[in-house]
């Protein structure tokens, strides 16, 4: 268990304790890692399907269930989709394909978009599961945003960076926006980039401030720009990150950077509104949480066309608010839903499009059984589907790449396998993708038309390094920190 969040009497444990318990100069207090077997070696995938579909020009994905999210394609119960140099070419029941294309036989198999998740925290992969009980405040401002995030290293940064992107991918995630908050130094910032690099993940890097006096946000981003963010043909691009602050807002207006703002809920309701009055919103900028907002402020963010990112698992668990869900579907705005913290949860597509399904679904039906009239619709499958692939394209300004399979777009694409004991037999692909599956059934996954998993594997990646960077990273933060973990608790 946390032991900076520790319970006495099953009362929290004031922050002044924790602090006293915990941070008491040079008083360390720190469990030594336990000694597992060791790390299994990553082994090269013998296949020689995977041996053609590297640096071939054209794939052809073959007899799948279709999902294409384009409401202009459509969807097939058996379709193709043809990819040439990285892009979609053609999707459907293709009778005409080349014949120099690599087949991949996709029958019992549903191919979609890969997931967008448009609002995490990648640095915190080395902190996964710290914090499972906890509540953003007191337990989650005063540890992880405060001395936890403090024993940031950069190598640390690159660890938690590079494994939370490699288990998004895993997951079926191709597209992320990294709310980072670890700028202690640009060398804090240069190694969370490197390992997004790394990793081959389609992101939106939102730089965000750190702490200490060798921090230099914002101006930094001015030099990031230039040096890792000089091309739109590319994996990598470049946001804001802020809080609802009038200067940043100005400064990203004045260097025509979008802004993704973190914590925006009831309480600071207030700011955006000087923000709008002061012609500092812009469209396309992304607001993330939103809860309890006003009618007027839902109404502001639709008119600004400002997008939404909502995390409704966290949200709930950790107690931000009621997630924002009707109130965004009430004021025509369709959000996009994101993971926010494995401290707590885990990054999972499948389990926070359920969530958002099942609470929306409760809330109404709830409304219903006391009576109320002229209620707003049921969310279906397909609504949250949308909401975990085109919506979050668009959150993240990259539904003109990707998000959906539609001729001309990057192929970010999965297939997710259907004859499983778990998973057959499909009687809606739709409603199977959200309700019946979990990670462990995606199967194969394509960012811009290079495959990173195959058949259940990653490709390419070292495991075992991952695994061992990561422990590593970890045991010295928390030692740093003064953070005493307990396994069982």
């Amino acid at each position: 268990m946390c032991h900076f969040c520790a319970t006495v009497s099953g009362r929290p444990r004031s922050r002044r304790a924790f602090l006293r318990s915990s941070l008491a100069a040079c008083a360390y207090a720190f469990s030594a890692p336990i000694v597992w077997p060791a790390f299994a070696q990553s082994t090269p995938i013998d296949d020689a399907d995977l041996a053609r579909l590297t640096g071939a020009r054209r794939i052809l994905v073959k007899g799948g269930s279709v999902l294409t999210m384009d409401k202009q394609v459509g969807d097939f119960a058996q379709g193709d989709v043809l990819i040439e140099d990285g892009k979609i070419k053609a999707v459907g029941r293709l009778a005409d394909t080349p014949t120099d294309a690599v087949v991949v036989e996709a029958q019992n198999r549903i191919v979609m978009p890969g997931f967008v998740d448009t609002h995490h925290h990648f640095y915190q992969g080395i902190l996964r599961s710290i914090l499972v009980n906890g509540l953003l405040n007191p337990d989650y401002n005063a540890t992880i945003n405060g001395p936890i995030t403090a024993a940031y290293l950069p190598p640390d940064v690159y660890a938690g960076s590079l494994i939370s992107a490699l288990g998004m991918i895993d997951m079926g995630t191709t597209l992320a926006v990294d709310t980072s908050q670890v700028s202690h130094t640009p060398e804090h910032t240069d190694a969370g980039i490197k390992a997004l690099t790394e990793s081959g993940m389609r992101v939106v890097y939102a730089y965000w401030l750190g702490q200490g006096d060798k921090m230099q946000y914002p101006q930094d981003s001015r030099r990031l720009r230039q040096r890792y963010f000089n091309s739109e043909d590319q994996l990598l691009t470049l946001a804001l990150g802020s809080v609802l602050d009038p200067k940043i807002f100005a400064y990203a207006r004045q260097n025509d950077l979008r802004i993704v703002s973190h914590g925006v809920d009831q309480r600071r309701e207030p700011r955006l509104h000087e923000l709008q009055k002061a012609g500092l919103l812009r469209a396309g900028d992304e607001l993330i949480h939103c809860n309890d907002l006003s009618d007027t402020a839902w109404r502001l963010i639709a008119d600004a066309g400002i997008r939404v990112s909502l995390a409704p698992p966290i949200e709930m668990t950790m107690g931000h608010g009621m997630p924002g869900i009707q109130g965004a579907l009430d004021h025509g705005i369709r959000p996009s839903l994101s993971s926010d913290v494995d401290a707590t949860m885990a990054q999972d597509p499948f389990t926070i499009m359920r969530t958002t399904l099942t609470l929306q679904r409760a809330l109404v039906l709830q409304r219903a059984r006391q009576g109320e009239k002229n209620l707003p619709p049921l969310l279906t499958a397909r609504d949250v589907l949308e909401f975990a692939t085109i919506e979050g394209a668009r959150c993240a300004h990259l539904d003109h790449r990707t998000g959906s399979l539609t001729p001309g777009k990057q192929a970010d694409l999965i297939l997710l396998r259907t004859d499983s004991l778990s998973a057959w037999p499909i009687n809606n692909a739709v409603g199977a993708v959200v309700n019946v599956m979990n990670p462990s059934h995606v199967e194969t996954v394509m960012i811009d038309g290079k495959v990173k998993k195959w058949r259940g594997q990653m490709v390419g990646v070292d495991t075992a390094r991952v695994l061992r960077l990561a422990e590593e990273a970890r045991a010295g933060v928390l030692q740093r920190c003064g953070f005493k973990r307990d396994l069982l608790e």
